[in-house]
């Protein structure tokens, strides 16, 4: 079991609190601490919530702590996992998975930028992100718009582009249609229970019931 936390903000983090409880108190635990890999400070934040006696805090006991650097790489089993440094606001990173000659690189939360493009160049699929509905102003730039997307998925030439991390004022289908305006490969979204075959091309959506 390995995990692993894009960037700081609460709602990619929060998780690791009870997280460490149920590594360490659960009928049920893990033989040594979880590999968790994340950016500079995820050790910090969760012990300065959680340090209310003379040890820190319990997650250094839960988790072994691998901060995250722009290409930092690590192998695990068959997977070669490659991070890389992108644009929102706090450091964050994106990720990029390898085996078997197939490929697929995560966006995690973030604007669009020359970071995300590189670790994604020629990947089979690129699970990006389309939290903003419109164009954000300038200095402002945090997240992808379903255009975005697509214009990131063509500048790195990836095989298929999975729309996810849909802002709340669009469905997934609806981002995915405005995505497809502008990619012209396959565009899908993500939805619970939704499995995709990487390497294999796909139309439009693929929803499992």
């Amino acid at each position: 079991m390995r995990s692993g936390i894009s960037h700081l903000h609460a709602d990619h983090r929060a998780d690791l609190l009870t997280a460490s409880y149920g590594a360490l108190d659960a009928d049920v635990r893990p033989g040594a601490p979880i590999p968790l890999y994340g950016p500079p400070g995820i050790a910090d934040r969760p012990a300065g919530f959680l340090g209310s006696t003379s040890v820190r805090s319990p997650i250094e006991s839960a988790f072994a702590i691998t901060e995250s650097a722009d290409g930092h790489r690590v192998d695990v089993g068959p997977l070669r996992l490659t991070s890389g440094a992108v644009e929102h606001g706090v450091p964050a990173f994106a990720l990029r998975t390898e085996a078997s000659g197939r490929s697929l690189v995560h966006s995690g939360d973030t604007a669009p930028g020359a970071g995300l493009s590189e670790l994604a160049g020629g990947c089979d699929a690129l699970p990006c992100e389309a939290d903003s509905v419109q164009a954000p102003a300038e200095g402002d730039r945090v997240h992808h718009t379903p255009e975005g997307a697509a214009e990131t998925a063509r500048a790195a030439g990836a095989g298929r582009l999975i729309v996810t991390h849909v802002g709340p004022f669009l469905t997934p289908e609806q981002a995915a249609t405005r995505a497809s305006t502008r990619f012209d490969g396959p565009v899908q979204y993500t939805a619970p229970g939704a499995s995709f075959e990487i390497g294999r091309a796909a139309g439009g959506a693929e929803r499992a019931n």
